[in-house]
């Protein structure tokens, strides 16, 4: 469990479901990962419920005696914020509030208040916040609680309703007032994309916390922010790299995670922008990470989503350093020989294999094997820079001098 050493983090409870198509297993790592973000938003997680269900429940999510379990908890614990793993429907969030009286906050407000802290430029303050009204537009109804005490009456139900309908009319002008901001920046930034010039274009790709950061500010010798939080990253940064003596620009780009909202895949378009009209994708994939499969699939699938998923990709595993093999006893003739038991060649044969040799394994806090990478990069780079433009391609030789 994570411990918070701030001492004003916010008390919470995570609370999950294993149901037929969310096993144990993977309900776990998705809590694991759910206390991950709120560490990252700002809280400590004290205790996780879980339930076993066929599907969640309509009404609250959980069964009525969890829910007097959690407010037990919660009373007792005086608990800030209790958080699900999967989004609430408006018509849960209100029943539950009722009934554990205290903040109820979803896996998709979480990573939106983790976009909202994260959010630098103006640029993705817009995107945040455009994200934000459409996740709260059909909630509004449930934050006027405080005219549940008037039981009706004459005058009463109008003024209410009047109220939660010009609210709404507010919030739908300002979405349609932040696509518009969005639309002409998004022009700014294809103008920008366009007087680039000839350059190949190559964007790092991959799910969130997996180094893309820490590997672009090693390979251009920059300082874009990167920290062992979600999210540290959510601005779109470019930088000219040059490897032996052939230029090419290089993106580093906000990082995916499972169970995205739809409203940030939305609103990030402008940004998935630099991954569509990349010319090579460099996957990072953080290879300690024991679901490191599961956010492979993950990332493949948000790729598909934007039209992006038969672009050139080299896989990078990084965090090489990180990954710590369980070595079998010799005398061990029971316990089952796995992929967490394989040494790190074992692992490098595999997946070249897999990858038709595509594949790379670094450290890029550690500075291991980047040479390799260099390497790989320069030809995939060189192959695509000499077949659009085959008269100088004399210029790049075949071999990195050393």
């Amino acid at each position: 469990m994570i411990e918070a050493q701030d001492l004003n983090y916010e008390k919470s409870v995570l609370i999950g479901v294993i149901t037929r198509e969310q096993p144990e297993e993977k309900m776990k790592e998705y809590l694991d990962e759910l206390e991950f973000l709120t560490f990252t938003a700002g809280g400590e997680v004290l205790k996780r419920f879980v339930q076993r269900v066929d599907v969640p429940n309509p009404k609250t999510y959980i069964g009525t005696g969890k829910i007097l379990e959690v407010a037990e908890f919660v009373k007792e614990h005086e608990i800030g914020a209790v958080i699900f793993d999967d989004e609430l429907s408006p018509a849960q969030q209100k029943n539950i509030e009722r009934e554990l009286k205290c903040k109820i906050v979803d896996r998709t407000s979480l990573i939106l208040d983790i976009f909202a802290q994260r959010a630098q430029t103006s640029y993705a303050r817009t995107q945040v916040e455009l994200a934000q009204y459409q996740y709260l537009l059909p909630r509004l109804a449930g934050l006027w609680t405080h005219l549940e005490r008037q039981k009706g009456g004459i005058g009463m139900r109008g003024p209410g309703e009047t109220e939660i309908e010009t609210d709404r009319r507010i919030v739908r002008d300002r979405i349609t007032l932040l696509k518009k901001q969005l639309q002409k920046i998004d022009r700014q930034m294809e103008t920008q994309r366009g007087n680039r010039g000839a350059l190949v274009r190559v964007a790092l790709v991959g799910y969130t916390n997996v180094g893309k950061s820490t590997l672009m500010n090693v390979v251009s010798k920059s300082e874009v922010f990167a920290e062992n939080k979600l999210f540290a990253t959510l601005d779109t940064t470019v930088r000219k790299v040059v490897i032996g003596n052939l230029p090419f620009l290089m993106t580093d780009t906000v990082g995916f995670i499972r169970k995205l909202p739809t409203q940030l895949v939305e609103s990030f378009k402008g940004t998935l922008d630099e991954v569509r009209e990349a010319d090579l994708l460099l996957h990072i994939v953080d290879i300690s990470h024991t679901d490191f499969e599961d956010q492979i699939a993950a990332v493949n699938t948000i790729m598909a989503d934007i039209k992006a998923a038969d672009k050139p990709t080299i896989m990078v595993f990084n965090k090489i350093d990180q990954y710590k093999p369980e070595r079998l006893d010799e005398d061990d003739l029971v316990t089952e020989r796995t992929s967490k038991h394989f040494t790190m060649e074992e692992w490098e044969r595999t997946w070249m294999q897999k990858m038709d040799g595509n594949a790379l394994f670094i450290s890029a806090l550690n500075k291991e094997n980047l040479d390799q990478f260099r390497q790989k990069v320069y030809d995939a780079v060189r192959d695509i820079h000499v077949t659009r433009f085959p008269y100088n391609s004399f210029l790049y030789p075949e071999v990195l001098e050393e």
